[in-house]
């Protein structure tokens, strides 16, 4: 009975020793330190080349995003309908923005969600666009705790859901956001 207690102490003491504000802010850090880089630098090579190339998106990003599709046409871009430049395009302002507002904690909650929604469009390329099976792929309960797909996405896409769920927390532009509509609605 006295562990019970004991145990019930602790918890209720770490949960009002750690501030409101920690989890939300840790989140961010650790998608800023595990994920931003690399999608940052994903995005940065399908961009063509000049000041046009903020529109019209090089070969690789095709590439890397409709590889059969690509391959399908000789490599040549220009034979892909409206719907493939338009989610490479998109996909590509997506893979920029979104970590960008989830780090400075700016529309948090819908950009974790989009960045869901890329990481199931992504894995889904990587299985039927690139070929990732096996091994790679993994599967819960298999003993292999570093495959690409099941196991490390599980764990970004739960890093994200938290953050759809709870916030970007008290350190953000939300809050200032928030704080300065508040301040206007009141004067």
């Amino acid at each position: 009975m006295f562990v019970f207690r004991l145990y019930s102490w602790l918890t209720q003491l770490i949960g009002k020793i750690l501030p409101e504000w920690l989890l939300p802010l840790f989140a961010r850090i650790i998608f800023l330190g595990v994920l931003f880089v690399p999608y940052w630098r994903s995005a940065i090579t399908k961009f063509g080349e000049g000041l046009t190339g903020l529109f019209v998106m090089s070969p690789g990003a095709y590439v890397q995003i409709f590889p059969k599709a690509m391959e399908s046409v000789g490599y040549d871009k220009s034979q892909l309908s409206a719907f493939h430049h338009l989610i490479v395009f998109f996909g590509t302002y997506s893979e920029i923005i979104l970590p960008v507002l989830i780090v400075v904690g700016l529309a948090t909650q819908l950009a974790a969600l989009g960045m869901i929604g890329f990481l199931i469009v992504q894995s889904w390329v990587d299985v039927f666009g690139h070929g990732l099976s096996g091994g790679d792929i993994g599967s819960w309960f298999d003993n292999v705790p570093y495959s690409i797909l099941f196991d490390q996405r599980a764990f970004w896409i739960f890093l994200l859901l938290y953050l759809v769920i709870k916030g970007a927390g008290k350190f953000s532009l939300d809050t200032l956001v928030c704080r300065m509509i508040s301040n206007s609605q009141k004067s």
